[in-house]
């Protein structure tokens, strides 16, 4: 494929559908979050996660984010309750963020874009690999923070202190003993919805729980975020930033939300 997706104004998100019709679809993610419009459902559970910090592997720059690996490849780290079925496995997490403090979130809250967001991306071990789970309306789930600027978040900065590792796309280095539940807010409210993933191909698999209560970061944080670059080592440096999608249209879906 010559021309690779990316947030550019060539081959971002305005044009994915081009290479991923599904991108034009009906469960496309982000939304925007009219709270106003949302519903609270009493038969929402509570949620409740119990990650390996043993299972956490690597940590990537992949020209288009850092993500942090974990072992899969059985029930060690899970996410169980909320709006989910059955419990899922923990693959990975990533975030999106922006140029500046005031945008870089993907979801909106009443017209609000927060500085990052975090996605912890779990699929669901009964349909056996996270290819065939793809696949399923149900096979994946999200739990998605925002990232807010205010105080520094201690635990937030083991990431970041990895991030010089890893400044360039394709660089992939060793990253343990993570505990990724040490990121998540006191309040575990949180809204869900049926959407998509946020880069192509945006397969419609995704049960989203977003969080209503941000992790606060410090500027400085998001500064190192910031000083990741999408270029590879031997290449002129870009900066990785901007590598959020727009909200999409929510096409009659319906948001839920676990409290009033």
């Amino acid at each position: 494929m010559a021309k690779e997706w990316g947030y550019a104004s060539h081959n971002g998100p305005d044009h994915w559908h081009e290479l991923y019709p599904i991108a034009k679809g009906d469960n496309q993610s982000p939304i925007e979050l009219h709270t106003k419009d949302i519903k609270y459902d009493s038969s929402l559970q509570p949620w409740s996660a119990s990650y390996d910090p043993g299972s956490c592997k690597s940590i990537l720059n992949n020209g288009k984010t850092c993500r942090v690996v974990f072992d899969d490849t059985y029930d060690r780290s899970m996410l169980r309750g909320g709006p989910l079925s059955g419990p899922y496995r923990l693959r990975q997490f990533h975030l999106h963020w922006g140029a500046a403090d005031d945008h870089g979130s993907e979801h909106t809250v009443d017209g609000v874009q927060y500085a990052a967001e975090l996605h912890l991306v779990h699929w669901n071990p009964k349909y056996n690999t996270f290819g065939e789970a793809l696949k399923q309306p149900d096979g994946i789930a999200v739990v998605g923070i925002f990232l807010k600027i205010g105080r520094e978040k201690g635990e937030f900065q083991l990431v970041l202190d990895a991030l010089d590792k890893v400044k360039t796309k394709g660089k992939e280095v060793p990253f343990t003993h993570f505990d990724p539940s040490c990121l998540f807010p006191a309040c575990r409210d949180y809204w869900t919805y049926h959407g998509s993933f946020t880069t192509p191909p945006c397969e419609e698999c995704i049960v989203w729980l977003l969080l209503k209560e941000p992790m606060t970061v410090s500027s400085e944080q998001m500064a190192k975020l910031r000083s990741l670059l999408s270029s590879a080592e031997n290449e002129p440096p870009v900066p990785l930033v901007g590598n959020w999608r727009p909200p999409q249209p929510i096409k009659g879906r319906v948001v839920r939300a676990s409290f009033k």
